[in-house]
């Protein structure tokens, strides 16, 4: 179909689907292939573009003194009618079209429109591109048609399928559905979704393929009914399908066959419209739909431009392969003259080229929902805008060599490409018109759902779109309450191949199956995980553990020995009651220092005793409560110092005994003038200060300061106090058992002396449970773990003093306080002289 101008335009439609191919013999010449079933659709599609170039020709503003023609040809839904047809247009093999004999004037087209398959335009882009001749298509959307590189001269006003695909995952992500069947046709448009599918969903994280099937061309009956079983046999609830109208039909027949349903659909562009598939026989398995379709717009005057359509007004040749000819004998099932043999036999009608075109009921003039016109009139406008910024352009400013212009009549197809890269305008839709670096135009999809009214009726209605945004990559628009979903909850279907796992967990892949479907594993103790789905768990902060949930992070709890526990208060208890007992003894002993059972024992070191033992009774308080840095300084120290005190004292008092009594012998008076009271004092105080020069020696060069332990418990931070140097602590242990042990000795090889000269029996008694509290200390001290090692320390501390204040001062005290007639000079020197 032609009309004449001075710039030509070409354009590439399908205004049949289907071709038959002739016999290929080799014998002869073979027959010009056929093409077979009128499309109205395709038919509309090229309308529009008459209607479009019309349209400019009559706009003042557009292009003034240029007249626009076309060239529009059938491709036949065929790749070689396609290609040759795009051959044709840009070599000018038509006759018209000739160039003129000094070979000067514009080339037969200057832009073609065109073609709707993804697969016809590679083929033809791969050979115009060479010659820099400018492709809009309006319905190939193989992404890889981006590629500059190959296809230089390539636009589009459809989004391109890397667009569509990130816009079907949007999808997916919105209704949450992660397991999900991918079909796709056999051809450039489905191989590069697929490619493109898997990639994108991987990246996004959106979800799984359960599967992905290629749909054949043709009858393949087995191969579809093996499709169908997998979607049958699958857990995926939701279909993808990029493909054509031909292939769902083929692939429904089968569905409908083996009766699966529950399944939603996704579809593609390519199908999302097709009114062939919303039948009442379809509508029970594909009812609720959803699906990408080109975006709708308004042309204005469309539809009374088609019906001005005449063969008489738009036909000049009578050759019988006229698009409206064909169209109109499509349409009113006539035949122009001279018509077929045995047409009129038959009872048919010749066509008049004047029937009445309104009042048929044809799919054609449905003009409500224009969505591959849209995209046509948008490539034709863009075409148009391109030429009128070039014929603008002033001399001396081009963008060319020498800063060239071009002229009318020697236009160059790869000048029109130079400006149709810049164009930028806005359609009267409302609708703005540029293309990126590959040739894109800015990418918008309409969201789209098949509802099944009660009365068997179908609407495809429009319930979002999905567009990109500058910086913000694609977002999706959808009105969830007005989709129907074709199932009895009137809800989205839940489609996952392994329920979320909650926070606390995390997710376990699962051997030889995808990475959307695994097992949800506890996080260990000390991580956590607090989102859905979590694939690691992470580990708390150091001083934090994880909740018992697995779900958040809590501080860890401080364990020490308290005041406010039960151990902490027993041991309290016992502290305070030894300090209160010895207060009593001593009471008890200075109120009675007059009498001979206070004056026999060394009345002066008998008081110093007591008052160690009281310091040795609280400093056991000092390991009791929150652990300070003083206290960590003075617990230890104190507690040696109080306890070289007492044996001091106690070592003292057993020396100065063997003393007294070898002085009571004949000639043996000489050696108590070694064991006065100045001699007993000094010998304390010596004594006494070289643990006072050990602990300040310990606390200078490592000194005890708090510590959180995390060794013993994951779970709880065990707030002790180290010792800084372990060579310190045992050595004021060490000096401390030296002393012990020495007042064992003496004590011990004093033990037969009178009772009422000595009290040997009760310092070696004494010193007995002091020594084995100790023994038993070190062992018990090193294997007991957090604040259990302090309670053992103020056990031995509480068990010694306890031990030496009873063994010490509990028979005085007997006698003082119960046997007062015991308590004289008489009964003990009356005593004494029985068993001289």
């Amino acid at each position: 179909m032609h009309k004449p101008g001075d710039v030509i335009l070409g354009g590439l439609f399908e205004v049949h689907y289907t071709s038959v191919f002739p016999e290929l013999t080799f014998t002869s010449e073979p027959n010009q292939l056929r093409c077979q079933g009128f499309d109205p659709p395709g038919f509309r599609h090229a309308m529009t573009m008459a209607f479009a170039i019309d349209e400019i020709n009559k706009n003042p503003d557009l292009l003034p003194n240029v007249t626009l023609g076309y060239s529009l040809y059938d491709n036949c839904a065929t790749l070689v009618t396609g290609f040759s047809a795009a051959l044709s247009l840009a070599s000018g093999q038509e006759q018209q079209f000739l160039l003129q004999e000094n070979c000067l004037g514009t080339p037969p087209v200057l832009g073609i429109v065109g073609d709707s398959f993804s697969t016809f335009s590679i083929a033809t882009s791969d050979v115009l591109g060479l010659f820099k001749l400018p492709i809009v298509s309006y319905y190939a959307t193989c992404s890889c048609l981006s590629n500059r590189q190959r296809f230089p001269s390539f636009f589009r006003t459809i989004p391109s399928d890397a667009f569509q695909v990130r816009a079907m995952i949007q999808i997916l992500k919105r209704f949450g559905w992660t397991w999900a069947g991918l079909l796709v046709s056999d051809d450039d448009y489905g191989l590069h979704v697929a490619r493109s599918f898997r990639s994108d969903l991987a990246q996004s994280g959106g979800g799984c393929l359960a599967y992905s099937e290629i749909l054949p061309w043709g009858d393949n009956t087995a191969e579809l009914k093996r499709i169908v079983e997998v979607m049958k046999k699958s857990t995926a609830r939701v279909v993808i399908v990029f493909a054509h109208q031909i292939h769902m039909i083929q692939l429904m027949e089968e569905v409908v066959r083996q009766n699966v349903t529950g399944l939603q659909w996704l579809a593609s562009e390519a199908w999302t419209a097709a009114a062939v598939l919303q039948t009442p026989r379809l509508m029970p398995y594909l009812g609720g739909t959803l699906g990408i379709a080109i975006r709708r717009g308004e042309i204005p005057g469309l539809r009374d431009f088609l019906l001005e359509l005449r063969p008489n007004l738009h036909d000049s040749n009578n050759n019988g392969n006229s698009m409206i000819r064909l169209f109109w004998e499509n349409t009113f099932q006539c035949r122009f003259a001279p018509p077929p043999a045995g047409w009129v036999e038959a009872g048919a009608t010749l066509c008049t080229g004047d029937e009445d075109l309104e009042n048929m009921e044809t799919e054609f003039l449905d003009v409500s929902n224009l969505r591959p016109e849209y995209n046509i009139y948008k490539a034709v406008y863009a075409l148009a805008y391109a030429l009128d910024n070039m014929l603008q352009c002033e001399p001396g400013k081009g963008p060319f060599s020498q800063n060239s212009c071009a002229v009318l009549q020697g236009l160059e197809p790869w000048q029109l490409m130079h400006y149709l890269e810049k164009v930028n305008f806005t359609t009267s839709f409302g609708d703005q018109v540029s293309f990126d670096e590959n040739g894109d135009a800015l990418p918008i999809y309409d969201v789209m759902n098949w509802l099944w009214l009660p009365d068997g009726r179908t609407e495809v209605q429009n319930v979002g779109e999905v567009k990109r945004l500058a910086f913000k990559g694609e977002e999706l628009t959808i009105d969830g309450d007005k989709i129907f979903w074709n199932y009895d909850s009137k809800q989205p279907p839940l489609s996952i191949c392994s329920e979320s796992c909650p926070p606390g967990t995390r997710t376990a892949r699962k051997r030889g199956q995808p990475v959307c479907c695994f097992d949800c594993i506890p996080c260990s103790e000390g991580k956590i995980s607090n989102e859905t789905d979590s694939m690691e768990c992470t580990s708390c902060p150091k001083d934090f553990w994880s909740s018992p949930q697995r779900d958040h992070c809590v501080l860890k709890k401080i364990e020490f020995l308290s005041y406010n526990e039960p151990l902490g208060i027993c041991l309290t208890v016992a502290s305070l009651l030894g300090t209160f007992i010895c207060a009593i003894v001593l009471g008890i002993f200075t109120y009675h220092r007059g009498t001979p059972m206070v004056r026999a024992n060394n009345s002066e070191l008998s008081f110093l005793l007591l008052v160690s033992l009281k310091l040795c009774f609280l400093c056991s308080l000092l390991f009791i409560g929150r652990p300070r840095l003083w206290t960590c300084q003075l617990r230890h120290a104190a507690f040696g110092i109080s306890f070289v005190l007492c044996v001091s004292c106690i070592l003292v008092k057993t020396v100065v005994v063997v003393a007294v009594f070898k002085a009571s012998k004949p000639g043996g008076g000489a050696s108590l003038k070694w064991f006065g009271a100045m001699q007993q004092r000094g010998t304390v105080f010596a004594l006494t200060s070289i643990q006072v020069a050990i602990c300040t020696a310990w606390l200078m060069s490592a000194s005890p300061a708090p510590h959180k332990n995390t060794q013993y418990h994951n779970d709880k931070i065990v707030y002790e106090c180290v010792a800084g140097s372990t060579i310190g602590f045992a050595v004021l242990l060490g000096y401390i058992g030296l002393l012990a042990i020495l007042s064992f000795l003496f004590a011990f090889l004093a033990r037969n002396l009178p009772d009422n000269f000595n009290e040997a029996k009760l310092i070696t008694f004494s010193m007995l449970i002091f020594c084995a509290v100790w023994v038993a200390f070190v062992p018990a001290y090193v294997n007991s773990p957090g604040k259990y090692a302090d309670a053992v320390e103020v056990f031995a501390i509480l068990a010694s003093s306890f031990g030496l204040l009873v063994a010490l001062f509990g028979p005085k005290c007997f006698i003082i306080l119960l046997r007062p007639e015991r308590n004289t000079k008489k009964a003990i020197m009356g005593r004494a002289t029985s068993m001289s």
